[in-house]
Formats: structure tokens, sequence, C-alpha cells
């Protein structure tokens, strides 16, 4: 049960207090009011979790410009030319009299599945060292398979 439900049905069911629950619980009386009116307003729904996501982002760029950078990749792939993310910025500034970033340019071709990502850091497991910690506890073969002469196999 979570600590909303808990506070609701003390408010509600109970009939204690704001004040007292607010003490006992260890939350704002503020808090206690929103839940109350969240409550009031939409019943059950009001004590499922909320996204904490904003509803804009101010630094987001247009979906018409996002088509103009995936159609500005297909273009100059196409012909052959470099079509990296700094190639692209230079391009929407110059001919389009648009300022994006080559990162953000980097971002929405990642996102679109037009660019493999290639991180730069070596993974953590690639740091434990293959090693036997006696001595003849591994043993490694490396061998391949040659035809000889007379069409029989053997392993060099």
């Amino acid at each position: 049960m979570s600590k909303a439900r808990l506070v609701i049905t003390a408010v509600t069911v109970e009939n204690r207090p704001v004040s007292e629950v607010a003490r006992s619980y260890g939350v704002a009386r503020s808090w206690i009011y929103s839940l109350l009116a969240r409550y009031q307003a939409e019943g059950e729904a009001a004590f499922e979790p909320r996204s904490r996501r904003p509803k804009t982002s101010p630094n987001a760029i247009s979906d018409d410009t996002v088509d103009l950078i995936i159609g500005l990749r297909k273009e100059l792939a196409g012909q052959g030319l470099d079509a990296g993310p700094d190639t692209i910025a230079w391009h929407l500034g110059h001919h389009h009299q648009l300022r994006v970033s080559p990162a953000t340019v980097a971002r929405y071709l990642a996102r679109h599945g037009l660019v493999v990502p290639e991180p730069r850091k070596r993974p953590k497991s690639s740091y434990i060292r293959f090693a036997a910690g006696q001595p003849n506890e591994c043993w490694q073969a490396d061998f391949t398979h040659y035809p000889l002469a007379d069409g029989t196999g053997t392993e060099i």
C-alpha cells in the first residue's frame, strides 16, 4: 500500500485531522491537501504513480527539422558524400538557415537507426584477465583443419 493511499484513508475514512496525519506519517500538510484535491477530482486514479517527465521540451527541434536531417543524410549518402553530423549541421546552417549542433544531429540520426553508435570505452567485462589461478589449470588448444593431397583431413 502506498503512502498516498494510507494518508488519504486516514483523512477520509478515519476522519483524522490533516495536521495529525501529517505529523504521524512525516509528510507536509500541503501535500496531503493536494492529495485530497486529486482524490476528489479523480477518485482511485489519484493513487497511481505519475510521470515526472516534463510536458514540453523547449530545446527540442521541430519535426520538420528532423525530417530535413534524415532527408539530408539519405541524399548525401546516396551521392557518395560524407553524411556525418558535422556535414549535415553545415548544410542545415548554410542552405536552410537552421542552426543545429552536430551533437543534436548525431542524437537524432542514432534515434532513427541511421547510425550505429560505436562506444569509445572498453566494456568492464574486458578488464577480467584470462589467466589460470593454478599451474596446469587452464588449457587452450588452437588448431585448424587442413586437407592432405590424398583427400584425407588432418589437424594442425
